[in-house]
């Protein structure tokens, strides 16, 4: 990793320079946040352990035809990904009312949603990821309305996976999250979890 040229660190990952143009070398942290950073401990195997999920995720989603950006597993900590122009949003999709939902709305916790819903938030650290409204999104040039379309499609194709994959092991998916981000090819350009 000495040699290679760091492109990000954030809080459980860090992207360097691939070997082919529009690749990057994604490696897994072992440390564990919550709440934007005010908590943090460092996790031994985490790192290994989340590549491996990552992995088994991604090649699900690419298998049933869903876009991401990756390519394959690399060793233990890393992933080869496809480069992508990262859309700042962090994408929240909820099937039971849990965590803020349920305290923001006052809902109580475990409540089955009647249907999915989806959330967004601004990744902003400094600012602790505000929630923003599709408004906000199109208003400050975030995505376009076309790419919130291409998002939430995503995401509902997403929850359904995962949702089943859950249920097969007997744990109801209560909520998620997911990022996407702009995959340009040639003159083409596509919307890919991230």
């Amino acid at each position: 990793m000495k040699n290679r040229r760091r492109i990000y660190e954030g809080k459980a990952k860090i992207l360097y320079e691939g070997p082919e143009p529009g690749t990057l070398i994604q490696f897994f942290k072992d440390d564990a946040t919550a709440f934007n950073k005010k908590k943090h401990e460092i996790v031994d195997g985490k790192g290994v352990l989340n590549n491996r999920i990552s992995e088994h995720i991604f090649n699900h989603l690419n298998r049933m035809g869903i876009p991401t950006h990756f390519i394959r597993r690399l060793n233990m900590r890393e992933q080869l990904i496809k480069e992508v122009e990262i859309i700042p949003l962090e994408v929240v999709v909820r099937n039971v009312a849990a965590g803020s939902l349920a305290k923001r709305l006052g809902i109580e916790e475990g409540t089955v949603l009647p249907r999915s819903i989806i959330e967004f938030y601004y990744k902003a650290d400094a600012l602790d990821d505000p929630m923003v409204s599709e408004e906000h999104i199109t208003a400050f040039g975030w995505a376009s309305p076309q790419e919130i379309d291409d998002v939430m499609a995503l995401a509902i194709r997403v929850n359904d996976f995962l949702s089943g994959l859950f249920m097969g092991v007997g744990i109801q998916l209560v909520d998620f999250k997911i990022e996407c981000g702009r995959l340009f090819e040639g003159d083409m350009m596509r919307i890919v979890v991230a």
